[in-house]
């Protein structure tokens, strides 16, 4: 048995975690089996409990752009924590990456940190209203924000229409004030500013997703919804708690030349470590307590763990942005190796690539939003994750989530992964 010993920790993980886990995604529900149980990691490798190795195209959902066991990442926390893990107390390092990451990224004076993605998108939201002085705001059908109530919202029945809840606890009262448009659709946007005027306190969107797989703006899709934010007195909010130091040292507002208004980071901002962010300038942020009336706190938020593990990482990436190059290099080499083979085994795919994020779709159709992510074959996507798996490869177990590359990765690894596709379809298991 390939994984007997991740197999035996999974039913004991069952006895005392809900579903086993501490994050859906990671239970194999959309892929069918039991999840492995990873021991320890280096560099591009994950290795299993049972003794397993695999490439790894996940990167810790994002964080890992340089790979894991990053030595100066290591080393920064290592230090730290022998000077004290936790003070609730302000200390230098909070300054230093909040100094470090208003110089990286554009458009934004000040920046407050956080724990999670969630709790940035979730605090964003809250400083959208309070500074906008109005209650509603437009997410996107297939973006995800977090788990925050005023983010786990389905569409209603039309464009200007109000969602409802789509998780029980979500109450109908929160989700009213959550509007749904479809992404790369301006007119869905367009029409719901019309029918709730001097209503919508801001917009907020991935810039490249990355939760319906990852889906590309279209051409005029940002600029448009820049125009449409400044012509309404709303905010145009980016997370990028993704994209944020990952496309490019600013991010996507550097990648795409889009100026947005509020931006939250999440996942390499913390090299590894829960960390998170919101940013903006300086009349906004000075909105927040105890500048503002906006009040927003968190007992560990800047934890100086957290905050050397991110200093180091960012500091490395200032140092080497030529990163971005060789990731984006790096993921086109796969993308050509994948597409090659899927075209000669007769195989429909589409392949949506921006920088270091890609996904692979089994469907003739572009990928432009969730609706043609929903229709692609999720039943082929469970044998190509396990056929890859079983060959020591390790992608996103859901077709709806982008793979992340490390640069860690070597060329020899990418062939390695595409020799691996070759067998896999050869053997008919695709």
């Amino acid at each position: 048995m390939l994984y007997k010993r991740s197999s035996e920790l999974f039913a004991k993980a069952q006895q005392v975690l809900p579903g086993g886990v501490n994050s859906p995604v990671r239970a194999f529900n959309a892929v069918g089996g039991n999840p492995i149980f990873i021991k320890e990691a280096a560099g591009a490798y994950l290795t299993d409990e049972d003794g397993r190795k695999y490439i790894d195209y996940i990167a810790s959902w994002g964080p890992l752009i340089l790979g894991h066991t990053y030595p100066p990442v290591i080393e920064a926390v290592t230090e730290r924590a022998k000077k004290g893990t936790s003070f609730g107390i302000p200390t230098e390092v909070e300054v230093q990456i909040a100094e470090l990451a208003v110089a990286m990224v554009p458009n934004i004076d000040k920046i407050r940190f956080v724990n999670s993605g969630t709790e940035a998108c979730m605090s964003a939201i809250r400083l959208a209203r309070g500074y906008t002085g109005r209650e509603k705001i437009i997410k996107f059908i297939g973006c995800y924000h977090g788990h925050s109530d005023a983010f786990l919202i389905e569409a209603g029945s039309g464009g200007a229409t109000f969602g409802t809840p789509n998780s029980p606890g979500v109450t109908q009262g929160t989700a009213k004030d959550t509007l749904l448009a479809n992404y790369n659709d301006l007119a869905s946007v367009k029409a719901l500013f019309e029918a709730n005027p001097q209503q919508i306190a801001g917009v907020i969107i991935e810039p490249v997703a990355g939760n319906m797989g990852c889906v590309l703006p279209q051409e005029g899709f940002l600029e448009g919804l820049r125009q449409l934010c400044t012509e309404n007195g709303s905010l145009l909010i980016f997370d990028e708690v993704m994209t944020g130091f990952r496309l490019a040292k600013g991010g996507a507002q550097e990648a795409l030349n889009i100026k947005a208004d509020l931006v939250t980071f999440g996942k390499v901002i913390g090299g590894g470590l829960p960390v998170a962010a919101f940013a903006a300038r300086a009349e906004i942020m000075d909105h927040l307590a105890p500048t503002g009336a906006v009040y927003q706190a968190g007992t560990l938020s800047g934890n100086p763990l957290a905050m050397s593990a991110g200093l180091a990482m960012l500091t490395e990436i200032e140092k080497h942005p030529e990163v971005f190059e060789s990731l984006a290099k790096k993921t086109a080499y796969l993308h050509a190796g994948l597409e090659k083979l899927f075209a000669e085994a007769g195989i429909p795919v589409q392949i949506n690539r921006f920088g270091s994020m890609c996904s692979v779709f089994f469907t003739q159709e572009p990928v432009t939003n969730f609706i043609s992510a929903q229709r692609a074959d999720h039943g082929r996507f469970k044998k190509y994750f396990h056929a890859l798996l079983s060959r020591g490869i390790y992608l996103p177990p859901s077709g709806y989530e982008s793979y992340f590359l490390n640069d860690a990765l070597s060329y020899a690894d990418l062939d390695t992964t595409i020799a691996a596709l070759k067998d896999a379809v050869e053997k008919g298991e695709i």
